[in-house]
């Protein structure tokens, strides 16, 4: 069994919309790979993360916006034979997002972006926000270059 492209913004939408996390992949100063994992809100086609207002995801950001953001779902062992080691193999749902990070500052904006996120994880998107918090928080948001998409066994 192949694998096969995910061409559909729809099946998109799915495999962004079913994973838990993502993974967002950057490059260091010295060109070493650093990969995080993230909470997100994705709504109408927009991808939005969130941190503190400092570390070292930031201080790359700055030098080099350039992101690969990884999300995956639907795994599921699939056996050919049992006896046979090479016919183990997993089923996947997965899309890989590249392109660049922009921090948002406005404040409605970045309300609008957290209730984003909030609502994926706790199911509404009602909440407020004291001003302390809002400053003491980063959100960003994901412009995309390309997106693809890869399923096997789907």
């Amino acid at each position: 069994m192949k694998s096969r492209l995910i061409t559909s913004a729809q099946e998109i939408d799915e495999v962004i919309n079913a994973s838990v996390v993502c993974h967002v992949g950057m490059v260091q100063e010295d060109s070493v790979p650093y990969v995080l994992p993230f909470n997100f809100g994705y709504h109408g086609n927009r991808l939005f993360l969130h941190s503190g207002p400092q570390g070292k995801k930031i201080d790359i950001w700055k030098q080099n916006s350039r992101v690969c953001v990884a999300f995956s779902t639907d795994y599921q062992m699939r056996i050919q034979n049992e006896s046979v080691a090479c016919s183990y193999s997993m089923r996947y749902r997965s899309v890989l997002v590249h392109g660049n990070i922009k921090q948002i500052f406005e404040m409605n904006e970045k309300e609008r972006i957290l209730n984003v996120i909030m609502k994926k994880y706790a199911g509404r998107d009602n909440f407020s926000y004291s001003r302390p918090a809002l400053e003491n928080v980063s959100v960003f948001e994901v412009v995309p270059i390309t997106i693809e998409g890869r399923a096997y066994g789907y």
